[in-house]
């Protein structure tokens, strides 16, 4: 699984019982389905296997997974804290006005003025909206990403983010 071509959709953030499931942050909406997307890419510093989800299930307020091929808890400490990719193209496409976030990162961002602010350089999600990191010359920008509102339009084609955003903004 080529760099370019996997996505990171969630996360291995604890243990579950002793047969080896794991506990699974999930950057998926909704949560639940990081288990329709296999087989995932683990991947903690240099280390990469890939494993077919067994079983993905809710667990309190977050999900557990048991993965083929991992039997035992040691065996699942092993992965803790380790990233979960999947290939891209096993993920459906966007509705039309959504967006991956793996799309939006390294597109340019201009604001009304024609003022480029800077490039995207990662996403951050909060509780009412994900907000696009720009690092600009003159410093980093947290630009809501809200269509309509601060975003004016998004050309993927072209490679740009129209926002109605000052350049003295922080």
């Amino acid at each position: 699984m080529a760099g370019a071509d996997a996505v990171l959709v969630g996360r291995v953030v604890g243990l579950f019982g002793v047969r080896g499931w794991v506990r699974v942050e999930s950057y998926t909406a909704p949560r639940e389905n990081i288990g329709r997307y296999a087989p995932w890419e683990l991947r903690l510093a240099a280390r990469r296997a890939r494993f077919e989800p067994r079983a993905v299930r809710a667990q309190g307020r977050g999900l557990v997974a048991a993965l083929v091929g991992i039997d035992d808890r040691d065996a699942a400490a092993s992965w803790l804290g380790a990233e979960i990719h999947v290939e891209a193209a096993r993920l459906p496409p966007p509705a039309p006005g959504e967006y991956y976030w793996k799309d939006l990162i390294g597109l340019a961002v201009v604001n009304r003025s024609g003022e480029r602010l800077g490039v995207v350089r990662r996403l951050l999600e909060t509780g009412a909206h994900d907000v696009l990191v720009v690092d600009g010359e003159a410093g980093e920008y947290l630009i809501p990403f809200a269509l309509g509102r601060t975003v004016d339009a998004v050309s993927l084609e072209e490679g740009w983010i129209a926002v109605d955003w000052q350049a003295d903004w922080r």
